[in-house]
């Protein structure tokens, strides 16, 4: 039987609970390599979402010259040992697959991340039997990361779904905006304790809000 659509997971902050960790260690790395330090606040309000490549700019622009080379692989060493101490999966986030499938739709992945970084957070919040490794989308594989809509165009495209068809669960500006550049229908997860004006912007941007990953599947009638 021909599924009705594809559900587009993103997966940082929708299927793993790594947001508050990845914003935590990205304000140390970026404080150690700035002379006026940035808030972790002001951090998440620059970059959630956001690739490595645009925070190196940033970093350039702020230091007048590029952070060292080993920069990025520092910092991706230090979080990864952070996830593995403390990462945990988003509530909710397997019983919202599984209630998705139920429904014949189809499901991917598809995150600013990079393949190894997903393999080690799925696998450490017992998600990685959710989907298989040809389901799981980077923007290492396309040529502009989110906000462009380039990732979620081709997870489309690889699962054989016009991009009418897909519905497309974000927790970031920058993904709502990609999924809604790709004529894709977005929803935003805001969790319930985060302040209102979280979910106003989401839904300026285009989406439509929900407060717990288990909301997906009542989505899609």
């Amino acid at each position: 039987m021909t599924a009705p659509g594809l559900v587009i997971f993103d997966c940082d902050g929708v299927l793993v609970d790594s947001e508050p960790i990845s914003m935590r260690e990205l304000t140390r790395a970026i404080n150690a390599v700035i002379e006026e330090p940035m808030s972790e606040a002001e951090v998440h309000r620059a970059f959630v979402g956001g690739s490595l490549d645009v925070i190196e700019r940033e970093l350039t622009l702020r230091r007048g010259t590029p952070p060292p080379a080993s920069w990025g692989d520092d910092f991706y060493a230090t979080r990864a040992l952070a996830f593995e101490r403390e990462l945990e999966p988003v509530q909710g986030a397997r019983e919202a697959v599984l209630a998705v499938r139920a429904l014949g739709w189809a499901t991917c992945i598809a995150s600013q991340g990079r393949p190894a970084k997903m393999a080690q957070t799925l696998a450490l919040t017992g998600l990685d039997d959710l989907f298989a490794s040809d389901r799981v989308f980077s923007a290492t594989e396309v040529a502009r990361p989110k906000p462009a809509p380039d990732l979620f165009l081709h997870a489309a495209a690889a699962c054989g779904f016009d991009p009418s068809a897909c519905v497309v669960v974000e927790d970031s500006l920058t993904g709502v905006r990609g999924a809604r550049a790709a004529g894709m229908r977005a929803l935003g997860y805001v969790p319930r304790e985060s302040p209102e004006d979280a979910a106003l912007a989401l839904t300026a941007a285009g989406a439509e809000v929900i407060r717990a990953v288990r909301e997906v599947a009542g989505r899609l009638g």
